[in-house]
């Protein structure tokens, strides 16, 4: 990374830590980073456990059989989120929606209408996100479906709007939930045989503590 860059990464920063720092001084404000995943039933993570002395636990890597109707990994939105002001309303916690298919922008703005109607119900009026620049983030019918929900919100007089933050391009530090990612795969692992997705789904949100929601879905339009 050169200089030019570690600057305007450093800069971000110090955006981002200020609307963390103003998340913390409204009560009816929530914090949440935002970000999605693959969860893998083939692929194994990389992770170190306990073993008798002279053996090495080793992870196969699955193969599901030819007939299997199952993906081979599922898609996964998260937000991390908090309301750092008031934890008692809202203490951190991951929330999540399996999507079918892949992230695209008609999901994004789903997850995100999800969210806000769970903090609307928790009283919340505004939700700082912070997340990357996916170009399922950044497209025109995000952005478009942020700022006219913004508008709803304020001619209305109630709902939560959403004041997004972009992080710059291979930052993943900056974003909290990416941790969270990683020691999620390592406690769902399932080192002898093959999960299904259904299995992969309830392990996730079980490690999290969440409800397994239905999948995010397009609904193809019927002419």
């Amino acid at each position: 990374m050169d200089h030019q860059s570690r600057s305007g990464v450093c800069a971000k920063k110090r955006d981002r830590d200020r609307l963390i720092e103003l998340a913390g001084r409204h009560p009816e404000y929530a914090l949440g980073f935002q970000d999605e995943v693959w969860w893998s039933r083939v692929t194994q993570p990389t992770l170190q456990a306990w073993a008798e002395e002279g053996e090495t636990l080793r992870l196969v890597e699955q193969a599901p059989a030819k007939d299997d109707p199952d993906p081979k990994a599922l898609a996964c939105y998260g937000l991390l989120v908090s309301c750092p002001a008031a934890p008692d309303t809202l203490p951190e916690q991951m929330w999540l929606r399996f999507v079918e298919k892949r992230p695209v922008s008609a999901m994004t703005t789903q997850f995100l209408d999800w969210c806000c109607a769970k903090l609307d119900n928790l009283g919340k009026t505004a939700l700082i996100m912070i997340w990357d620049n996916a170009s399922w983030h950044i497209s025109k019918e995000v952005r478009t479906w942020i700022q006219t929900h913004n508008r709803t919100v304020k001619q209305q007089g109630r709902g939560v709007r959403i004041i997004a933050f972009y992080l710059p391009s291979k930052s993943p530090w900056l974003n909290r939930i990416e941790p969270h990612w990683v020691h999620g795969k390592r406690n769902i692992v399932e080192p002898a045989r093959l999960l299904t997705a259904q299995e992969v789904a309830e392990r996730v949100c079980a490690y999290y503590g969440c409800d397994l929601e239905s999948h995010l879905a397009i609904t193809e339009r019927v002419v």
